[in-house]
């Protein structure tokens, strides 16, 4: 059974899917861009303060589902230019204890809304 997790501090949906879906006890987050939940704008700045703001979404949601960044297991990066690689890991990196998650990271074409980056998430909540 699907449950649909949902929270006003990380961006709405921008299409037909849910921020996230519980199924049992796994989170599977959508993936979230540099957006505002507030103004709904994209975040300004370098590759640094998009990256904060993603994982400040990611945060707000796994709150939603009563879990914290300890609980992720996977994320996808995507990057439009991998030369933003080395200052993208360093804000991730500290949002994430050892073990650290499992992930991958690639460079895309586009992304909606033409901004630099979306992560993706799967937590596990028990």
């Amino acid at each position: 059974m699907r449950e649909a997790v949902q929270t006003s501090d990380a961006p709405a949906a921008i299409g037909p899917y849910s921020q996230a879906v519980r199924v049992g006890s796994f989170l599977f987050i959508s993936g979230q861009i540099p957006l505002d939940p507030a103004s709904g704008r994209i975040t300004e700045g370098d590759i640094r303060a998009q990256t904060h703001r993603v994982m400040r979404s990611l945060g707000a949601i796994l709150d939603a589902a009563g879990a914290s960044y300890d609980r992720v297991v996977r994320t996808t990066v995507f990057l439009t230019d991998l030369a933003d690689f080395e200052q993208f890991n360093e804000v991730y990196g500290g949002y994430f204890e050892d073990p650290a998650p499992a992930r991958a990271t690639v460079q895309v074409a586009s992304l909606p809304k033409g901004v630099s980056l979306e992560i993706d998430a799967i937590a596990h909540l028990e």
